[in-house]
């Protein structure tokens, strides 16, 4: 039953992108991300789909349409054997953009051999102060991230978006500060409002910085107007700016305060084989059993095409922070 963009949802949204968390695992404890012990610390190597699985999973989501895979996690470069997973993917018919997010720690050791595959690569950066660094991510290690950011830039993994939670409280003094760093960095500096997933993004709530506040700083700072940017398929649900007069580029995203879940064209896979169908919503998929029972990859279609077909139209985050507290940010990938 394979068909080119067989995936439109009941609000007529076309679904052409796929995160696909490899592992639930990470060397940090962001804490609106993940819980100080981790996740499922005793879970077993074999809840984890293999990457052959994977790779039959996302080869089945290109047969239908689908042009867009980020691989995230946890920390994707945990994982040992992604780069290989990388070009193997790169090979699959349809698929036109193959990203990576990251917390770039382990970015200086693979960068070379991620370069062929990869095309963009995000790096989750929520501070320039080593020291509230370390205290955010629970033991990170700032001159690793920067280590990172510059062996991406030097083998032309581009574009760079550094992505910035900011918390109120915690971090937001540095709003300025990260936009003076991607100016002079030359990488795109991404402010993301936290959002209430799971017990540890709800607990950071009372931390929330909205979008638009974000921007007015932003725009107080740099003395100039913030032209928005063209939308491209990579540029995912944030909104983007050029700052006048400079190449520079700046994105929010403002999932809670000015949701974006309308023009919404993604879907989750997790690392254990669940299809998260969105963000703040427990419909979803479980294709691991159906994989490993036998299933075809015309079964596999047509379970995928089901699926979308119980895509929600939106989430809820503003109306209720706690519908979602069954969930991890770092089992989901953002």
């Amino acid at each position: 039953m394979t068909e080119s963009n067989a995936l439109i949802d009941p609000f007529q949204r076309k679904i052409e992108y796929l995160r696909v968390s490899v592992t639930d695992r990470c060397n940090y404890r962001c804490g609106y991300c993940m819980p100080e012990q981790g996740v499922h610390p005793e879970g077993k190597h074999t809840e984890y789909l293999s990457f052959e699985e994977l790779t039959r999973i996302i080869a089945a989501f290109t047969r239908l349409g689908v042009k867009k895979i980020r691989l995230t996690g946890g920390e994707p470069l945990v994982r040992k054997g992604l780069a290989d997973f990388a070009h193997d993917l790169k090979q699959l018919p349809g698929l036109v953009d193959l990203a990576l997010s990251t917390n770039a720690h382990f970015l200086d050791k693979h960068a070379a051999e991620l370069a062929p595959s990869i095309d963009r690569v995000n790096i989750s950066m929520d501070s320039l102060d080593a020291n509230k660094f370390h205290h955010i991510t629970r033991g990170g290690d700032l001159a690793k991230v920067m280590t990172g950011i510059d062996a991406a830039l030097a083998h032309d993994i581009r574009p760079v978006k550094i992505n910035m939670v900011v918390m109120k409280g915690t971090n937001d003094d540095e709003i300025e500060t990260m936009v003076d760093f991607g100016i002079q960095k030359g990488v795109e500096v991404r402010f993301i409002e936290t959002m209430p997933i799971g017990p540890a993004g709800v607990s950071m709530m009372d931390q929330h910085y909205a979008a638009e506040a974000i921007l007015k700083r932003v725009k107080d700072h740099v003395g100039t107007d913030l032209i928005p940017s063209q939308s491209r398929s990579h540029d995912g649900p944030a909104r983007n700016f050029k700052i006048a007069g400079t190449d520079a580029k700046i994105g929010v995203i403002s999932a809670v305060s000015d949701h974006f879940c309308a023009s919404c064209n993604r879907v989750r896979l997790t690392a254990r084989g669940f299809l998260a169908l969105c963000l703040g919503q427990e419909d979803g998929m479980d294709l691991r059993s159906p994989l490993r029972d036998g299933a075809t990859d015309e079964e596999l279609e047509a379970l995928i095409v089901k699926a979308i077909t119980m895509k929600p139209e939106r989430h809820f985050f503003r109306e209720n922070v706690h519908n979602i507290e069954f969930r991890q940010m770092v089992s989901l990938g953002g």
